[in-house]
């Protein structure tokens, strides 16, 4: 397997980065922009901490992620499994990327940036569904932001309903606790009991 092994030899495969790749990055949200943000229902978190990266997916209803301003936004995180991975990561080192994904659309949008979380009450409630607010907020300062155009997204038809995934193609979350575990975790009940339990715990 021949290895590249320094950026001269990546750059003489790939060349110059096409024109319209940097003029659409900016150091702040413009208009543009802020629309796609608002029409995102999910995304993709990464950061990186002393063990390694972490890439968590946060989803909410579209808009979940809030414009405080040209510079800042802010997302609240809900309940999830308690491993708080990235948040841990984002107390050791600030820096973070979004990755939003718009369904429907063949663009994503990225944001670079510097993350720290907040647990302010009146900015906790502000965030609250149903009468139950997040345990705390990630609030990003913007370095750059830039639509993608996501050629992987029209490659993989992730829109199209006749390339979707039957799940009965795939193990279970309680097939693959119960195999992990030795049975002691997971199971049919767990599979059974799911969608009732992710339910009521939503937010």
């Amino acid at each position: 397997m021949t290895r590249i092994t320094s950026t001269e030899e990546l750059q003489a495969i790939y060349g110059a980065p096409v024109e319209t790749s940097l003029a659409k990055e900016v150091g702040h949200i413009t208009p543009h922009y802020r629309k796609m943000i608002e029409a995102s229902p999910f995304l993709a978190l990464a950061t990186a901490g002393p063990e390694g990266l972490d890439c968590s997916p946060r989803g909410d209803m579209a808009g979940f992620v809030r414009i405080h301003d040209d510079h800042t936004v802010m997302m609240p995180d809900r309940k999830g499994n308690n491993r708080v991975d990235s948040l841990r990561n984002i107390l050791r080192n600030p820096h973070v990327a979004l990755l939003f994904l718009l369904p429907g659309s063949g663009n994503t949008l990225r944001i670079n940036g510097r993350a720290h979380l907040s647990v302010d009450a009146d900015l906790l409630e502000s965030f609250a569904i149903d009468g139950k607010a997040p345990r705390s907020v990630i609030v990003t300062e913007v370095d750059t932001v830039y639509f993608q155009c996501a050629r992987a997204i029209v490659r993989a038809e992730l829109w199209n309903p006749d390339r979707h995934i039957d799940p009965k193609d795939l193990p279970t979350p309680g097939q693959i606790l119960a195999d992990l575990s030795n049975n002691t975790l997971g199971g049919e009940d767990y599979d059974m009991a799911w969608p009732e339990r992710a339910k009521a715990n939503l937010w």
